[in-house]
């Protein structure tokens, strides 16, 4: 296969695509066509999604996988995948589905059966699960909560410039449905078959600080795999959960195309 020349960036929940824009550029700068899907309903600006929450409200994650599974179709050739967050489980999806070249999950939410819950991970998340009421509702953070959970590493000026750049509500219905999805028979929405051997080389990359994800949840992901195909994680250390705006980002963002080109297929 000739080596892929396009990459998809997906972007997770409290954000949209623009949390990728140096990202973007950075990657267009190399030669590589960039895509930035948002999720349905959420290709207009951060500050409209802040004004009107319907879209965060209505979305489904079968609708999200769905939109980009079409968008990976439609490409002649396949692409690097490349995840942050709930963006990194969508990986695992579409990489379980036979698409992509090779797929890297960034701080990355966990698909199903992983169940470990490091408490910082119950403190960053609690805004949205401390309410059942919350499951039908779009749930924002406050900007102190938004430096808990993304921008730890960061000052409170630095902290508070992302917060009103790239933050928006998140879905309260899909963090409930993760929440409970252990509970519930058969497979859920985030189910991945951890012994398909056909899938691609997959990276998963932790953030050291990161209190959202911490690199716990990602190590236990990683565990669960068990095809014969490549499943490799790293650790990156000092970084926060929003790893893609945080110094040092260049660095993060060659090393994780460089080996998802090394071991593309």
């Amino acid at each position: 296969m000739s080596t892929p020349d396009t990459i998809v960036l997906i972007h997770g929940f409290w954000v949209t695509p623009r949390s990728w824009e140096h990202w973007i550029d950075h990657y267009k700068k190399r030669g590589y066509r960039v895509i930035a899907p948002a999720y349905p309903g959420f290709e207009v600006e951060v500050e409209s999604l802040n004004a009107d929450t319907a879209p965060i409200e209505k979305v489904t994650v079968e609708e999200i996988v769905a939109g980009l599974e079409q968008e990976v179709r439609a490409l002649d050739k396949p692409p690097i995948l490349i995840g942050h967050s709930a963006g990194g489980v969508f990986v695992q999806l579409l990489l379980d589905r036979g698409l992509g070249a090779a797929g890297v999950a960034m701080c990355s939410a966990p698909t199903e059966g992983v169940a470990v819950v490091p408490l910082t991970q119950i403190k960053a998340a609690f805004p949205v699960l401390k309410n059942p009421a919350n499951r039908h509702r779009a749930v924002g953070l406050t900007a102190e909560q938004w430096h808990y959970a993304f921008t730890n590493t960061f000052s409170e000026e630095e902290s508070k410039a992302l917060y009103e750049r790239y933050a928006i509500p998140a879905s309260g219905a899909i963090f409930w449905d993760s929440a409970l999805a252990t509970l519930r028979p058969g497979h859920q929405s985030t189910y991945v078959d951890y012994h398909n051997d056909a899938r691609a080389p997959l990276l998963f990359v932790s953030a050291e600080k990161d209190h959202l994800m911490p690199p716990k949840v990602q190590q236990s992901n990683a565990r669960h795999y068990k095809s014969n195909t490549v499943t490799e994680i790293r650790e990156i250390p000092g970084m926060p959960h929003l790893l893609p705006a945080a110094p040092g980002w260049e660095e993060v963002a060659d090393q994780a195309l460089d080996w998802a080109l090394e071991h593309a297929r």
